[in-house]
């Protein structure tokens, strides 16, 4: 049966729209980005800084059985910007992220 596994709806051309990644890895990769990006306040959390926000926030256990931390935090980002958790600042550049 495996793990369980979450549905993270990751919007990108050419592709179906979902991607299925560990339960436990989406929780500790969400939980750090929506804690980052509530640190950051109104100013927002740059995307470019997302990453290493998000590896402070995770013990060295779980970065070793991550695997590859951009991706993971660039795939559950975007299902955060889905379902309406977080968001993308407008008329920023670089983009900035904020706590919807």
């Amino acid at each position: 049966m495996g793990e369980p596994k979450h549905p993270c709806r990751t919007p990108a051309q050419g592709r179906n729209g979902v991607t299925n990644i560990p339960l436990w890895k989406f929780v500790a990769v969400r939980t750090a980005i929506l804690n980052a990006v509530a640190a950051s306040g109104e100013e927002g959390l740059a995307f470019q800084d997302l990453r290493e926000a998000v590896r402070v926030r995770l013990s060295e256990d779980t970065l070793t059985n991550l695997g590859s931390l951009g991706w993971h935090v660039t795939t559950v980002k975007l299902e955060l910007e889905v379902a309406g958790d977080i968001k993308r600042m407008a008329r920023t550049t670089p983009q900035r992220l904020v706590v919807a």
